[in-house]
């Protein structure tokens, strides 16, 4: 078996019941991952297992169980709650694993599962490609005994816990007392914890995306539907929008006027602030590589530089960890902020740009742009067979579209970690130039894939 046949950019996902996304493949991961992470001595083991609102989930949950339980170790269940909500308990509990039962922003057919270490932190690719070594061999050897069996629970106060821990990063200095604030939770993970948290913060909530069916996770509402939040903060006339998305790891703000502002103006925003206030530490903002060149150069005129990434909010992190940087994310929202979490939490990433919003006496519109984007154009091209970055006419056209940018911006072509799609992104200062370099650059990965 090849690395990574289960695993992708994000843990495992997938469509619900269709391969991998099956209860056999999760029974395997509670099997596998149980094992790795049983130690030999004497004491009980413990995973934690929290999960969205998608109906699989009801699937997928004690499929897991059964493989933990079958190995010895102890599970407690969550119930609905956000990703870092996860990654925190699994530290807080002293946890030896912790599992997120989610597809994050994806729509509810899809299903995923995320796998914490003790740490809190989302697993190395090898610690994953350890796993699916055993997933494949000797499933049977290593049971427990019937009297050595995990044993289950669920643990209510788990989302009080943490509605706890996301108040208290809110400067105890500042109230949200006065602010009218519309918070959109997708019918997701967060539609209990996320309003609760903000109300008890002195906020005045209006709730939008809080009734999960199910089927309803990120339908036409939460961070990847922006078109939502923007006709709630405009109909409550509130001072500002928060969207969430499925799993709550990640955001994106609206400002009273209805203009939306992205992961990107977000960290610039939460950059400043903690510069400002000496808080800021690596001298760097850690992003990917599809963060826009206008953020880059917003950093170097203040003094500081942006460290980019593969996609991927783990490999952020990892780089984070690496530089010592405190702040870093991407622009489609994950905001991880090392002081307060070991991965995005989208919640507490809206409340330091609230901190900063009551701090600043401003309106949330004059905060919103903290620099001019750069012209960027993306596009997708789906493939069916081959290796379209290989091919030499591919190449020559990416090498052609830079020279013709001619260090004036960038361009960035990569095969996406989950699906059969090659992604194709060029910004630079000459919006009509870089529209025409990536529509050149997908005709020559059409013409390879054929």
């Amino acid at each position: 078996m090849s690395k990574r046949s289960y695993f992708g950019t994000d843990g495992i996902r997938g469509q619900a019941n269709q391969y991998p996304m099956t209860a056999e493949v999760a029974l395997r991961v509670g099997l596998a991952a149980g094992k790795l992470f049983r130690s030999a001595d004497d004491r009980r083991h413990l995973v934690v297992i929290g999960k969205d609102t998608r109906l699989s989930g009801y699937m997928i949950e004690p499929a897991l169980v059964a493989g933990f339980t079958s190995v010895g170790m102890d599970v407690r269940l969550f119930g609905p709650l956000p990703t870092p909500a996860v990654a925190m308990m699994t530290r807080s509990m002293r946890a030896d694993l912790g599992v997120m039962i989610s597809a994050s922003h994806n729509n509810f057919s899809d299903n995923g599962i995320k796998l914490f270490g003790p740490d809190g932190f989302k697993l190395s690719d090898s610690m994953e490609a350890r796993i699916e070594a055993f997933m494949d061999e000797g499933l049977q050897e290593g049971l427990a005994t019937p009297r050595e069996l995990g044993r289950v629970a669920r643990m209510d106060e788990a989302q009080a816990r943490y509605i706890e821990i996301v108040k208290a990063t809110l400067p105890r200095s500042l109230s949200l007392k006065g602010l009218r604030v519309v918070i959109d939770c997708a019918h997701g993970a967060a539609y209990r914890v996320a309003p609760t948290a903000l109300y008890e913060l002195g906020a005045e909530v209006k709730e939008i995306g809080v009734a999960p069916n199910g089927f309803n996770i990120n339908e036409e509402s939460g961070s990847t539907h922006p078109a939502a939040i923007v006709k709630a903060v405009r109909e409550y006339r509130a001072d500002v929008g928060i969207a969430l998305d499925g799993d709550a790891d990640r955001l994106l703000i609206c400002d009273e006027k209805g203009q939306i502002v992205d992961g990107d103006q977000i960290m610039a925003l939460i950059a400043s602030a903690w510069l400002e206030q000496g808080r800021l530490t690596g001298g760097a903002v850690v992003a990917t590589v599809m963060s826009n060149l206008g953020l880059e150069r917003f950093l170097a005129e203040r003094g500081l530089d942006l460290a980019r990434t593969a996609v991927g909010d783990r490999y952020v992190m990892a780089r984070m960890r690496e530089a010592k940087c405190n702040l870093g994310g991407e622009a489609s929202g994950h905001i991880i902020m090392s002081d307060y979490s070991t991965t995005g939490d989208g919640l507490i990433a809206a409340l330091q740009v609230l901190a900063e919003l009551v701090r600043s006496k401003r309106p949330m519109s004059a905060l919103a742009r903290q620099f001019e984007p750069v012209p960027q154009k993306l596009e997708n091209v789906r493939f069916t067979h081959g290796k379209p970055l290989e091919d030499e006419t591919v190449l020559t056209a990416i090498a052609a579209a830079e020279s013709r940018l001619n260090g004036s911006g960038r361009i960035l072509v990569r095969a996406s970690g989950t699906e059969p799609m090659i992604r194709i992104m060029a910004e630079g200062d000459d919006e009509r130039l870089v529209g025409q370099l990536v529509r050149e650059i997908a005709g020559a990965v059409r013409a390879a894939a054929v």
